[in-house]
C-alpha cells in the first residue's frame, strides 16, 4: 500500500470523524438558511462579549493549586501576549459555534480544547461557548454512540481540569442558572402535552372520518345492490306478469296462443334467474373451489349487443318495439355499456307497466364524441300502480359515473321520452 492511498484513507476517516459520521455514506446535516443565520449571529454576539471580557481581564492574576501542601501560587501573564492569547481563545470558542448544526461533534471538540486551555481565573471566557457546544452536540448530532462518548469525555475533562478561586458563574447569576433550565423544561413539558393532546384529537377525528367513510361506503354499496336488483327483477317480472295475464284471458278461447304466452313467461323467468345468479355471484366472496364449481353459471354483464334479445322479450309481452342503431358501433367500456343497457331496460319496463297498448322506439346513436340512447313511446293506459321513481334515480347515478346525463319527460305529441347522453373518448 503506497503513501498516497494511506493518506487518502486517513483523510477520509478524519473527515468522517469531524462530521460525526459513524459509517460511510451518511449524508451530512443540512441546516436551513434561517438556522445558519441564527448561528452566525449567536457566534458573533458571544464572540464580541467574550473578546471584550478577555481584553478587560488580560492582566488578571491567575490562581492555581499546584500541590496539596502548597495551596496557591500566583501567576501574571505577560501583557500583550496574554491579551492575544485570551482573545484568540474567545474568538475560536465563539466562532466555531457558527457551525454547531453542521458539524456538532467537531465544534464540541474544538470548544472543549479551548476551554481546557483557558486560565482558571477567567474560565467564563469559554465556558458559555462550551455549554452551547454540549447542547448542540446532544441535539443536532444524529450519531448517538459517538455523541455520548464525546459528551462524556468533554464534560469529565472540563469538570476536573482544575480549581478556581473565582467561580465560573457569578453568585448573583446562580439562581438564574437553576431557574432558567427549570422554566425551559416546564415550557417544553407543556408544549409536549399540548402536542400530545392535539395528536390524540387528530387521531380521534381521523377515526371518526374513517368510520363515517366506511358507513357511506356501506350505504353506497347497499344502494348499488338495490339498483342492480331493481333493474334485474323489475323488467323480467313485469314482462312475466303481462304474459301470464294474457295467457289467463285467452286460455279457453286460444289455448295455442296461451301456451306461447306461458313459454314467454318461462323464458322471462329463466332470464331473471340468470341475471340474479350473476348479481349474487358478484356479491358473494367465494373461494377458489366454489368459483371453479360455479364459474360456468356466470355470464358477462349485458351490453348493447344484448338489446335485440331484450327488445324481443318485450315484443313477446305484446308491446310493439322498434330498434334503430345509427353510427358505426365500436367497443365501449363494459360499465358504460351496462349503464346504456339499463336505460333501455328501465324505459321499456315503464312502458310495459304504465303505457299498455303503446308503441315504443329504441334509438342508439354512436356519435364521434358521445353515445345517445333514446326510448320513446306513444302513450297508453296505465295498468299498474304509479312507480316510485327509484329506477330513474338509479339510472341517473349510473350515468353520472361516466359523466352522462338523463333527460325524461312527456312528449308534446303524447307519450313519454327517456334520453341518455354519455360522453365517449375520441376514437
Amino acid at each position: 500500500m503506497d503513501v498516497t492511498t494511506t493518506l487518502g484513507r486517513l483523510r477520509e476517516a478524519t473527515l468522517r470523524t469531524v462530521r460525526g459520521a459513524a459509517t460511510p455514506g451518511v449524508p451530512p446535516l443540512r441546516p436551513t438558511r434561517r438556522a445558519r443565520q441564527f448561528d452566525a449571529l449567536l457566534a458573533l454576539a458571544l464572540g464580541v462579549t467574550t473578546v471584550y471580557y478577555g481584553i478587560d481581564n488580560a492582566d488578571r492574576v491567575v490562581v492555581r493549586q499546584i500541590a496539596p501542601d502548597v495551596q496557591y501560587v500566583l501567576e501574571r501573564p505577560s501583557g500583550t501576549g496574554g491579551m492575544a492569547f485570551m482573545v484568540a481563545l474567545a474568538a475560536i470558542a465563539s466562532g466555531t459555534l457558527a457551525l454547531r448544526r453542521r458539524y456538532p461533534l467537531a465544534v464540541l471538540c474544538v470548544v472543549t480544547a479551548a476551554t481546557l486551555a483557558t486560565p482558571q481565573s477567567v474560565a467564563r471566557l469559554t465556558f458559555y461557548a462550551f455549554i452551547i457546544a454540549v447542547y448542540s452536540a446532544a441535539v443536532h448530532s444524529p450519531y448517538r454512540a459517538a455523541t455520548l462518548a464525546a459528551l462524556s469525555v468533554s464534560v469529565l475533562l472540563v469538570s476536573t481540569s482544575g480549581n478556581s478561586v473565582t467561580p465560573i458563574v457569578p453568585n448573583e447569576y446562580t439562581a438564574l442558572l437553576i431557574l432558567i433550565p427549570l422554566a425551559m423544561a416546564a415550557v417544553g413539558l407543556r408544549t409536549w402535552k399540548l402536542r400530545s393532546d392535539e395528536g390524540r384529537a387528530r387521531l380521534t377525528a381521523l377515526e371518526r372520518e374513517q368510520a363515517e367513510a366506511l358507513r357511506r361506503a356501506v350505504e353506497h354499496e347497499r344502494a348499488r345492490i338495490a339498483r342492480e336488483l331493481h333493474d334485474v327483477v323489475t323488467h323480467n317480472v313485469s314482462v312475466m306478469i303481462i304474459q301470464a295475464g294474457a295467457a289467463r284471458k285467452i286460455m279457453k278461447d286460444a289455448p295455442d296462443e296461451a301456451g306461447e304466452a306461458l313459454l314467454a313467461v318461462e323464458a322471462g323467468g329463466r332470464a331473471a334467474m340468470t341475471e340474479l345468479r350473476h348479481v349474487m355471484g358478484l356479491l358473494t366472496m367465494a373461494d377458489d373451489g366454489d368459483a371453479a364449481d360455479g364459474g360456468g353459471e356466470l355470464a358477462p354483464q349485458p351490453g348493447l349487443d344484448q338489446l335485440e334479445p331484450l327488445v324481443g322479450r318485450v315484443r313477446n309481452a305484446g308491446l310493439t318495439v322498434g330498434l334503430s342503431v345509427t353510427g358505426p358501433p365500436r367497443p365501449l367500456p363494459p360499465g358504460l355499456e351496462l349503464a346504456a343497457y339499463r336505460v333501455v331496460q328501465e324505459a321499456l319496463t315503464n312502458t310495459v307497466k304504465h303505457a299498455s297498448g303503446a308503441t315504443a322506439t329504441v334509438t342508439v346513436d354512436y356519435g364521434p364524441e358521445r353515445l345517445r340512447v333514446e326510448v320513446t313511446d306513444t302513450g297508453g293506459r296505465a295498468d299498474g300502480a304509479p312507480g316510485s321513481g327509484r329506477g330513474l334515480i338509479g339510472l341517473r347515478e349510473r350515468l353520472a359515473v361516466y359523466g352522462g346525463t338523463l333527460t325524461t319527460g312527456r312528449r308534446l305529441t303524447g307519450g313519454y321520452r327517456v334520453e341518455a347522453l354519455i360522453p365517449l373518448e375520441t376514437p
